[in-house]
């Protein structure tokens, strides 16, 4: 059975567990911050500049999103709490992406008043925009390119998608913006979401830096920024393989050769708000086995659940697990990994080949450090789990405490509750 590496040895897990009940999201701040210096590294060629605005939905917690500061990333937020945490971090706002769909006046009113970079989902955006708020000097546009693209299972087909302009609103809302004296524009799109394709992030390069040409041709205006979007995706599965970075950028740097200075355009920052590959990797979900069920089949039930991790249940996606100690076992049996929710759903694995397990035995659920944690709920009752950073040094910090009954009735007014 193939295997996928631990930061952690099976001794100092136990001495973790101690500190902190199971389950928890445990993330590794050392790999964190190697793939942010790896990504920049990349694409230091870019004459404009590169950044990467990372999607706070993947991680929205402040402590990582410090480590990510400090590595000098910004914040693609698509809401006002994720806006209040990029500000409690300290981001300037000009490092700040707000990115929404179907945004209500106040977060419109919020980001314009912030400063943050403001990116329309829909023509019909910018009266909403210009009525609430005002235009800002500064405004992208999300691009949906339809049939010029293929999607991918999570996000699905352009067409069917609810993001972003078409190409004639693109080129009307960027003219109607011009005579509204809006300085600087950025172009953004992002139509696949956990890809592996390198080529596929190339083509969507080709895309953009294409419609840079043509806007500045047609409309006389220049594109400050494009932002390639996110959906660079990671090796769930033992047998995947990283997306290979630099040969993004090569092909990348290849087209903007020939299409930005081939034309005598002004430089161009590339940016991207990549969440998964930066942080997802580096996060694993703990948690121990409490049952063994044997019926028509075997199940192996944890403390953890969907709650904590729903991406099995909701896409039957796939993560792999590992069972500390018992790594090399010869000893192994096919068992679906549950948990205890009320929905048949709730299991991070169906018929997986895995080391045969007793009560007391840890898991260890990989590759949940971007929506993991993030997508927990309430039903049934859960409370959300904590998370643990594992410091370079080795030791570990609490920065995010476990849910309590009380979190969970602290919005209701009813008496008997919150004592």
């Amino acid at each position: 059975m193939e295997n996928k590496r631990l930061p952690f040895t099976k001794d100092q897990l136990d001495m973790i567990i101690k500190k902190y009940p199971t389950p928890f999201h445990i993330y590794d701040e050392k790999a964190i911050r190697e793939k942010a210096r790896a990504f920049y590294k990349a694409f230091s060629w870019v004459p404009g500049g590169f950044k990467n605005y990372f999607a706070v939905k993947a991680l929205p917690n402040p402590y990582i999103m410090e480590i990510l500061k400090e590595e000098g990333m910004g914040a693609d937020c698509s809401s006002l709490p994720e806006l209040l945490l990029a500000d409690a971090v300290g981001i300037e706002p000009e490092n700040v992406i707000f990115t929404s769909n179907d945004t209500p006046a106040s977060e419109y009113i919020r980001a314009k008043n912030s400063g943050v970079i403001i990116n329309l989902d829909d023509i019909s955006h910018i009266p909403y925009l210009e009525k609430h708020a005002g235009i800002p000097e500064t405004i992208c546009f999300r691009y949906n390119p339809g049939p010029l693209k293929e999607g991918n299972t999570i996000i699905g087909t352009p067409e069917e998608a609810k993001y972003g302009f078409t190409r004639a609103q693109l080129f009307e809302g960027y003219k109607n913006l011009k005579e509204k004296g809006v300085k600087r524009f950025g172009l953004h799109t992002m139509v696949a979401s956990n890809e592996l394709d390198a080529d596929y992030f190339i083509e969507t390069a080709h895309i953009l830096l294409d419609l840079v040409v043509e806007l500045s041709q047609e409309l006389g205006i220049n594109i400050d920024f494009i932002n390639l979007g996110g959906g660079i995706g990671i090796p769930y599965k033992p047998e995947e393989k990283d997306v290979d970075l630099d040969r993004i950028s090569r092909g990348i740097q290849k087209l903007y050769q020939e299409k930005i200075e081939a034309n005598s355009l002004p430089p161009l920052q590339i940016v991207t708000e990549c969440g998964r590959m930066v942080t997802g990797p580096y996060g694993y979900l703990v948690t121990a086995v409490i049952h063994r069920k044997e019926t028509y089949k075997t199940f192996i039930g944890t403390d953890a659940s969907m709650a904590n991790l729903m991406r099995p249940g909701i896409y039957g996606a796939y993560h792999h697990i590992t069972v500390p100690g018992k790594e090399d076992s010869d000893n192994l049996e096919v068992a679906d990994i549950t948990g205890s929710l009320c929905e048949n759903n709730d299991k991070f694995a169906i018929d997986r080949k895995v080391p045969v397990m007793i009560p007391g035995d840890l898991v260890v659920i990989h590759d949940t450090g971007a929506h993991g944690h993030a997508m927990g709920f309430n039903y049934n009752g859960k409370l959300r789990s904590a998370e643990v950073l594992l410091k370079e040094d080795g030791s570990t910090k609490l920065i995010r405490r476990a849910e309590t009954v009380n979190d969970y009735f602290s919005t209701l007014d009813y008496k008997g509750l919150n004592s």
